[in-house]
């Protein structure tokens, strides 16, 4: 099941994204900004689930400039992968982006095939307002980034 973080939550889902932080997966997120974008993240969550307090996925859409918004942090734990979760969170992205009026969904991705499949397209990085560009300071990779930045047009 699908449902919107809470602030509650929120040790929780640093904690998870920490883990594919640590693994080079993900963007490094301090608890204060999880708190800050708190209502940005959803996850897939299995009550009979011990890990994470039976959280096995996470997401956020983040709006970022007029409308405009990027899905980001989406992980799902390993050993539930390949079980559509992913694709289920990325839907739901969508249909909340499109119930926002949101026109223009962005993404950073190392797996472009994945978003490929709900029409997202490869993009140059200008492209993107410069506002989509205020995290990349704060990535380890920074500015040798190894994602391909993709777009959806709603």
């Amino acid at each position: 099941m699908i449902r919107k973080a809470l602030p509650e939550d929120v040790p929780w889902i640093r904690k998870f994204l920490t883990e594919f932080y640590n693994e080079g997966l993900l963007m490094p997120r301090t608890l204060a900004e999880v708190y800050g974008q708190v209502r940005d993240f959803s996850f897939f969550y299995m009550p009979t689930v011990k890990i994470f307090q039976g959280m096995i996925a996470v997401v956020a859409l983040h709006v970022c400039w007029e409308g405009t918004a990027e899905i980001r942090s989406l992980a799902v734990w390993p050993a539930f992968r390949s079980q559509g979760i992913g694709t289920k969170l990325v839907v739901s992205c969508l249909e909340e982006a499109q119930s926002l009026g949101l026109r223009r969904i962005f993404i950073f991705t190392r797996i472009p095939a994945f978003f490929e499949r709900f029409e997202f397209k490869k993009i140059t990085r200008d492209d993107l307002p410069p506002v989509a560009w205020a995290d990349c300071v704060a990535c380890p990779k920074f500015p040798d980034c190894d994602e391909v930045p993709m777009m959806r047009i709603l």
